[in-house]
């Protein structure tokens, strides 16, 4: 019988999609711009205005421009990263209508333009309890779905927090039950803050604490949830529970640390950017590639 043999692209490692988060100003289609010029393969987005909770519609010309400049560029990975002023886990009445229907808005727009995800932070519970947060944000999470569609493509990813004050997400638990009680669940997953989790205790600096991390996430989640990572330094000591990031190699987490998560190569595919003091920073984002590929560099300082 004979031997079938591999192509060589069966074969072929998944890409690099490494990047920053970029600004829109100027219109969303410049956000493919900025990516390009800081040699992004994978880029994050707000879709609106971070800081408001009103913003005009999305234009049909908007739409066909950010398609047409992501089609003719290297850009394989768009991120959308939601507005800080929601909380889905919040028993303030108002604010969470407010919140599901800025989110129902930002998923409309991502499913417009074409993105691969959504990412949206739990929020906090206010003191109510992990419990009756975790069923706040499923259920919000639900109507969101319901009420754009089922049949949409945009994943909306969880992010890991710091777990500062009354914060969901800082514990893989939380976020585990929060994806298993949503209805759906199937258009969730997850988004990884290295910033986040070394403030939440896991001390990704060390090979032991580095597999810890990896091990707690395949184990609670399941690999098959991680949709993004943010790449962040940390400016506070692992297990601060604050939220304070730095520029990749100056903050406490450090180069090495960085160098050996880049290297994974069972993270290859998943699209990593930096959200950074400066993002977008070429210099930075080269280095990133630099130390995926092995190669020999130094974030300056």
């Amino acid at each position: 019988m004979a031997t079938a043999k591999t192509s060589r692209t069966s074969m072929a490692a998944p890409p690099l999609l490494l990047g920053a988060h970029v600004s829109i100003a100027g219109g969303v289609h410049k956000a493919i711009e900025r990516g390009v010029a800081n040699e992004c393969t994978a880029i994050q987005i707000f879709v609106k205005s971070n800081t408001r909770w009103e913003f005009p519609p999305l234009e049909p010309k908007e739409v066909r421009l950010f398609q047409e400049a992501r089609r003719d560029s290297p850009i394989k990975a768009v991120l959308a990263h939601s507005i800080y002023l929601v909380n889905m886990a919040t028993g303030d009445t108002a604010l969470r209508d407010k919140t599901i229907t800025d989110l129902v808005d930002e998923l409309e727009r991502c499913e417009m333009l074409g993105l691969d995800a959504l990412i949206v932070h739990p929020g906090a519970h206010g003191g109510a309890g992990e419990e009756i947060g975790i069923e706040r944000v499923a259920s919000a999470l639900d109507e969101i779905v319901e009420t754009v569609g089922r049949r949409g493509h945009c994943r909306i990813l969880l992010e890991t927090t710091a777990g500062q004050g009354t914060s969901l997400g800082a514990n893989f638990h939380e976020l585990r039950q929060i994806i298993a009680r949503a209805r759906c669940r199937k258009r969730l997953g997850v988004c990884l803050d290295t910033a986040h989790v070394f403030a939440a205790g896991y001390d990704i600096r060390t090979p032991e604490g580095y597999a810890t991390l990896w091990h707690d996430f395949d184990s609670i989640l399941g690999r098959e949830l991680l949709g993004a990572i943010h790449l962040n330094d940390s400016k506070v000591r692992c297990g601060s529970r604050i939220d304070r990031h730095e520029h990749i190699g100056k903050g406490l987490i450090g180069e090495t640390a960085f160098r050996r998560l880049l290297r994974d190569l069972s993270l290859r595919g998943i699209p990593m950017v930096t959200e950074t003091p400066s993002s977008p920073n070429l210099e930075e984002i080269r280095w990133l590639f630099a130390a995926a590929l092995g190669k020999r560099s130094t974030v300056s300082k």
